[in-house]
């Protein structure tokens, strides 16, 4: 069974903690701060491998990266987290944690899920000419997570679409060497199937997608699934058959082409050939007047109209050079999926900058009691141990430096009230 969705959680490797650390040698009585930096967490990465042919081991699994190591003494950085690789086949859509759109279509293209923590600073970033020796450091920060779904579009040239038992399956197995389960009821095919047409020059990969039902693009059957391997399709091959068990063969074939109209994503403008199937059905005579009815009907609207038979192999080496000839040479085009992991160490003198309107906001709750809203505000927060007293002077400062207290005290702030940002709580004098 083909599994083209999963659903995973993804965890990026917490940041390793800067190291509180002075030096220590005979004969140096002042050796100076020597902290090392924590080392950053891993991400978790997606590569697209070829040899991978569903998401069928991936699903409801977690994900976790390894994490940064803490720095230590004489100024030794912590190693960095190993990323953690999930291997996945061609095709693969996501978004990532942080809202990244992710299409991985080429052998070896990779982009990044969760992103890991950042590694603290050590005591020796924080030493200046009047603080020279910070009994401080950061803390690492935790990498992002959450749950991801994984979305699996089959990279087919052309795709076979028609009502089910419209003979798809034995056009497939005819035009190509696939081996797809023939027999005489609905939905015989329950999964997308893939062969590949040679010629002399090319070849092409053509994909039987299970039969499509009245209502597909708003969910019967399995409509959602089977229409989203058609969104990668360069051109359409419409299989129709001429004598059909139930209904007429013009309504059939607009019932599956106004299931592609609600789907959207360009599907309706896709070139499409007709193919009239089952052509041994009907007399030579018949069939001829069966084509000129159809490509009178349907006009410039499509790239042409064939009878074939999967039984007697009549119209399908016409059909094969129709396909070949109209798919163009670069017919599936990769999209701007994620770049690499590359994660650099933060410069000498950190600067953070809250995103959103104005950074940061302060909002009065309770009589004595102010929060400061701010991603960046609570990152900073995140980064100290607010125990160590050295630590929250250091906050104060950066809280100084970027407006915050003057926000506070234009709130109403006085020495001693009680300051929240998100989880703290604590009284700033």
């Amino acid at each position: 069974m083909l599994y083209d969705k999963a659903r995973i959680y993804v965890e990026g490797g917490a940041g390793g903690n800067g190291s509180i650390s002075f030096r220590r040698e005979a004969h140096v009585p002042r050796g100076g701060p020597d902290g090392g930096d924590g080392g950053h967490g891993g991400g978790v990465v997606l590569l697209c491998d070829p040899s991978r042919r569903d998401l069928g081991a991936l699903r409801s699994k977690h994900f976790r990266a390894e994490r940064g190591n803490h720095g230590e003494g004489s100024n030794k950085q912590g190693a960095r987290g190993e990323d953690l690789v999930i291997r996945i086949p061609p095709g693969t859509q996501a978004v990532s944690v942080g809202g990244a759109v992710i299409d991985l279509t080429e052998p070896g293209q990779t982009a990044v899920l969760a992103r890991g923590g950042r590694g603290g600073h050590g005591n020796k970033r924080f030493s200046t000419s009047v603080r020279q020796a910070p009994r401080f450091a950061e803390n690492g920060t935790s990498g992002e997570s959450g749950w991801v779904e994984l979305r699996l579009k089959l990279l087919a040239d052309a795709g076979l679409v028609g009502l089910p038992n419209a003979g798809k399956s034995s056009l497939l197995g005819r035009l190509t060497r696939a081996d797809p389960k023939v027999a005489d009821y609905p939905f015989t095919t329950l999964e997308p199937v893939l062969g590949t047409i040679e010629s002399d020059d090319r070849q092409v990969v053509l994909a039987d997608i299970p039969g499509l039902i009245e209502g597909a693009a708003e969910g019967a059957g399995l409509g959602h699934e089977f229409l989203a391997h058609v969104e990668r399709c360069a051109m359409l091959v419409h299989v129709v058959e001429l004598a059909p068990s139930s209904g007429d063969p013009m309504e059939n074939y607009r019932t599956v082409r106004a299931e592609l109209e609600a789907r959207g994503a360009g599907l309706e403008d896709l070139p499409e050939l007709v193919a009239l199937s089952k052509a041994d059905l009907w007399t030579a005579a018949d069939t001829e007047d069966q084509v000129a009815e159809w490509k009178a009907a349907l006009g410039k609207s499509i790239l042409g109209v064939m009878a074939v038979s999967s039984a007697t192999g009549a119209g399908l080496e016409g059909l094969t050079e129709a396909i070949v000839r109209s798919v163009p040479e670069t017919a599936v085009v990769p999209q701007v999926a994620a770049g690499p992991l590359e994660v650099e160490f933060e410069s000498e003198f950190l600067t953070y900058r809250p995103k959103g309107e104005g950074g940061y906001s302060v909002e009065r709750e309770d009589e004595g009691a102010f929060r400061i809203h701010g991603r960046g505000v609570a990152v900073l927060f995140d980064r100290f141990d607010l125990t160590n007293d050295e630590a929250l002077g250091y906050l104060e400062t950066r809280l100084t430096e970027m407006g915050v207290m003057a926000e506070l005290r234009r709130a109403g702030f006085e020495s001693g009230n009680e300051i929240r940002v998100g989880e703290y709580e604590f009284e700033l004098y």
